[in-house]
């Protein structure tokens, strides 16, 4: 089965994910010692989402985040790539479409807010996809990203990175049919910029208003912008 490089191949990322789909949140649950419902959690108080308002959860998956982030009434729309993970989330009573990052399927300004959760890393141009993430939000609308980033505090950043890779390879060779793909899940996570640089990544596609929240001792981070008005 395929696993993605470091080089992001589209059609590379897709068929990887399509091969994995069927165990992923339970594969995703295990890796992360539970915590990836907590950071869905804090990522839906971020934004905030409120009766009446259109949000793009991109990258989503399966749509297990779509469904956290309708809980307040918003109608929320998964999207994602890879269609083998859409299928596997057709269960959930959230509406979903199959949708290119670097080229989105929507109008100009047809959201309140988009979001992506862990996924932002797989695009094959992180700034081009913001700016045209940018171009389907509203002016004034919001982006809230929770993706990897670096931890803080010195002694979990060395322990982080030193067993990162091997922690990975090991859930993937027993939870996945595709363990080769945690390899590359790990390799993404250890070479994506920490919170500043992504802060800055943002801004230049267009946002303003950037700011971020460590989770996890920096583990995770949730960055959230705005489209000017």
């Amino acid at each position: 089965m395929p696993r993605a490089s470091l080089d992001k191949d589209p059609h590379e990322v897709a068929a990887m994910f399509d091969g994995v789909a069927s165990g992923y949140d339970r594969a995703n649950s295990f890796m992360t010692f539970g915590f990836d419902r907590r950071w869905r959690t804090t990522t839906a108080r971020v934004l905030d989402a409120k009766p009446g308002e259109k949000v793009l959860d991109l990258a989503a998956g399966t749509g297990v985040s779509t469904v956290e982030y309708a809980r307040g009434g918003a109608w929320c729309l998964a999207a994602d790539f890879s269609v083998g993970m859409l299928k596997a989330g057709l269960h959930r009573k959230v509406p979903m479409v199959a949708a290119d990052a670097m080229c989105l399927p929507f109008a100009d300004n047809s959201f309140d807010a988009v979001t992506i959760s862990l996924a932002l890393r797989n695009f094959v141009d992180t700034k081009g996809a913001l700016a045209e993430i940018l171009r389907v939000v509203k002016p004034g609308g919001r982006l809230v990203i929770c993706e990897v980033s670096t931890p803080t505090f010195a002694p979990i950043r060395f322990l982080h990175r030193r067993f990162l890779l091997k922690m990975l390879t090991w859930v993937g060779s027993r939870t996945s049919s595709n363990p080769e793909a945690y390899s590359y899940l790990a390799e993404s996570m250890l070479a994506w910029p920490d919170q500043r640089t992504l802060g800055e990544i943002i801004a230049s596609a267009g946002w303003t208003e950037v700011e971020w929240l460590n989770l996890t001792f920096g583990v995770v981070a949730i960055h959230r912008a705005a489209k000017p008005l």
